[in-house]
């Protein structure tokens, strides 16, 4: 696979995982222009994360059924058409529906990483999972800040007419140069396919051990982004939104630096670049609890935090993938209901230990993930050592 039909790939994960935070910024224009109490806004990103969790379930296991270009391109075009939904709501009620079809429409970025994996040569495919989803990264950390200055120059409105406008733009680049790909031969029924998705936490030990990494880091990456606003925005500090959105820059330095992690998985060392980047993830939650002190180490904070995560999240990957494309769909829509469930968990505990405690606490419960996620690999490393030693036993008897 040429580098930049790679690149492309990237670029439009980088666009779709955005739909399901350019709200973020929007939620009080939203509200107040659709006459809806402050109360009830989270309802934007309640359905949305309801459809984007839905979706993981039952249509990106689809990439192991039907041709992925074809998948993909639906997705796109129906994405379009749910975010021009909701660029042109004027109820409420219909702006959620369109939101939940904009999140459950979202998950073509998983088949687009799998799509990347089963296309490259199979020397090369922690390399292409760690392009795509470096794209996938930005994606999340750009959205809000992109949202946040095209609202203020034309409207929330204008967001995601905008979105569905590049999105049209995407489908019809990849329709031209996109490679096709061939379908299983033996092909399950739908629901056999959906079921097998369950069965795979059963059977596959590998997804169940990088499920738990994807769960842990993620909860400690949303922990740190979906708290942080508040110390910045209050006193003393009290930055403005767009000055706070500057700090998404700084986690995409690191997570540039970290989508290389696929290229060492593909060496090989991939248990290395994973207990390394859960050392580093841990250890970045001590310049961050600094925020009131030098927001300099704040930054430093937030870039080795993304670089960390962003590297065991390519490697999870790139291993769960290497040499089984017939799976892959299902092996990312299972390993990613992980990493949904650790968002949620981390973005609902960080608020409540934020309300009682404050920001130490954050940081406090923050390292409380990372060092778990490193205990893991800890302990799954002496399992390894020591089967290892009991095979060497064996042999020598």
């Amino acid at each position: 696979m040429r580098r930049w039909i790679t690149l492309l790939l990237a670029t439009t994960c980088a666009l779709a995982v955005a739909t399901v935070y350019i709200a973020q910024p929007l939620l009080e224009s939203m509200a107040r222009d659709l006459g809806v109490a402050q109360g009830k806004v989270g309802w934007v990103v309640g359905v949305t994360q309801a459809g984007y969790a839905l979706g993981l379930v039952l249509i990106v296991p689809l990439g192991d059924l039907v041709e992925r270009k074809r998948l993909l391109l639906g997705q796109l075009l129906l994405s379009a058409l749910a975010l021009v939904g909701v660029g042109m709501a004027q109820q409420w009620a219909l702006l959620l529906v369109a939101l939940t079809l904009t999140g459950l429409m979202a998950v073509m970025v998983q088949v687009m990483v799998a799509y990347a994996a089963t296309l490259a040569a199979p020397a090369q495919q922690g390399q292409a999972v760690g392009t795509v989803t470096g794209g996938v990264v930005l994606g999340i950390l750009l959205a809000r800040l992109a949202s946040g200055v095209v609202a203020d120059l034309a409207g929330w409105r204008s967001v995601y007419l905008a979105c569905a406008g590049a999105l049209l733009l995407m489908a019809a680049l990849l329709l031209r140069y996109l490679p096709g790909t061939q379908p299983a031969a033996h092909r399950p029924g739908y629901l056999r396919l959906i079921g097998s998705l369950f069965s795979l936490y059963r059977h596959d030990r590998l997804l169940r051990q990088r499920g738990l990494f994807g769960l842990l880091i993620f909860a400690a990456f949303s922990v740190l982004w979906s708290s942080m606003v508040l110390p910045l925005s209050t006193a003393p500090l009290a930055l403005s939104h767009t000055q706070i959105g500057l700090f998404g820059l700084a986690g995409v330095a690191g997570a540039l630096a970290a989508s290389r992690a696929g290229r060492l998985a593909d060496r090989g060392l991939g248990e290395r670049t994973t207990g390394l980047a859960l050392a580093l993830l841990t250890l970045s939650w001590l310049p961050t609890a600094f925020v009131g002190q030098s927001l300099l180490a704040f930054a430093l904070g937030v870039v080795l935090l993304d670089f960390a995560v962003q590297a065991v999240h390519v490697t999870n990957q790139s291993l769960l993938l290497a040499g089984r494309a017939a799976l892959a769909s299902r092996l990312i829509g299972a390993y990613m209901c992980c990493y949904s469930l650790g968002s949620g968990v981390g973005a609902v505990l960080a608020s409540g230990v934020y309300g009682r405690w404050g920001w130490p606490a954050v940081c406090l419960l923050g390292a409380a993930f990372s060092a778990a996620a490193l205990g893991c690999w800890l302990w799954q490393g002496r399992t390894r050592a020591a089967a290892a030693a009991l095979r060497c036993s064996g042999q020598n008897l």
